[in-house]
């Protein structure tokens, strides 16, 4: 007689989940430490003001928190303690380019009230506040818990930056919905960025894992809606503006303007008279 499915299906993925299931962090957990992290650099998001003790207490948690989250990925050899340390010694050069962005919010966004709304409410920083965090976690050779933090700020923004992407001070994200950074780009320093740009590869195949596959963005630049640019040998010269729905697979130099030329055809919306009768 045949095994029921319905009976036995709980023992099967028992077994398979036993196979191919490995430990990772906690979803949950990263995204609880994320907000305490969060919380602690910028309270005015969680409407809060701490007591210095409180600070130096809320510290020390995330510390064990992070200790726990790193643990089933740890690689061979490494210490938790050390990589613990090495992150949090980097949280005060995090938070003062955080701080670096906002003023770059302020200078770019004429809309912006005050540095307190833009922390607050726009989801550009948010984007670029937790890819810092990942990406220093990413560079000290954790995995899985980078891209857990990365992938939470695309469900709330629509921005997706992979915490590889290496990205200089001062940089901006303006509306932000549908930017896509690739793994290996390199975005240089006052870089502006509009919705729906694409810092993608030209080709994607599995064999080119860990070669450079996007592109690289100098100083100053300025990417205005909808441009996608491709590839790991691009390169954006300083200076330069890429105008919306520009398409590139090759570089620019510094101080050029690029734009997307296209023919636009308005009709007056009369309706055509009938064709006269064929006798």
């Amino acid at each position: 007689m045949m095994d029921n499915p319905v009976r036995s299906f709980p023992r099967t993925l028992s077994k398979l989940h036993e196979k191919c299931c490995g430990d990772v962090p906690s979803k949950k957990g990263a995204v609880e430490f994320l907000g305490g992290m969060v919380e602690l650099l910028f309270p005015v998001t969680h409407g809060q003001h701490f007591s210095p003790d409180e600070i130096e207490y809320r510290w020390l948690d995330l510390q064990l928190q992070f200790r726990r989250l790193i643990h089933p990925v740890m690689p061979n050899g490494t210490s938790r303690s050390e990589v613990t340390e090495a992150f949090f010694s980097q949280i005060p050069a995090i938070y003062a380019g955080l701080l670096e962005d906002a003023e770059m919010f302020s200078e770019c966004d004429p809309a912006s009230f005050c540095m307190e709304e833009i922390v607050l409410c726009y989801p550009g920083f948010y984007a670029i506040m937790v890819h810092r965090l990942a990406h220093e976690i990413h560079t000290l050779g954790i995995p899985i818990l980078p891209r857990i933090l990365s992938e939470h700020a695309h469900s709330r923004t629509g921005i997706d930056i992979h915490p590889g992407a290496t990205i200089g001070r001062h940089f901006y994200i303006d509306h932000g919905t549908g930017i896509v950074i690739g793994e290996t780009c390199v975005i240089g320093e006052r870089v502006k960025m509009y919705q729906g740009v694409t810092l993608g590869a030209t080709f994607v195949k599995k064999d080119l894992q860990g070669q450079r596959r996007h592109p690289t963005i100098e100083d100053n630049v300025i990417l205005y809606a909808g441009c996608t640019i491709l590839g790991g040998d691009t390169v954006i010269g300083r200076d330069s503006v890429i105008g919306g729905n520009v398409w590139l697979t090759g570089s620019v130099p510094p101080h050029t303007k690029v734009f997307h030329k296209e023919e636009m055809i308005i009709k007056d919306g009369s309706v055509p008279k009938a064709p006269a009768a064929v006798s």
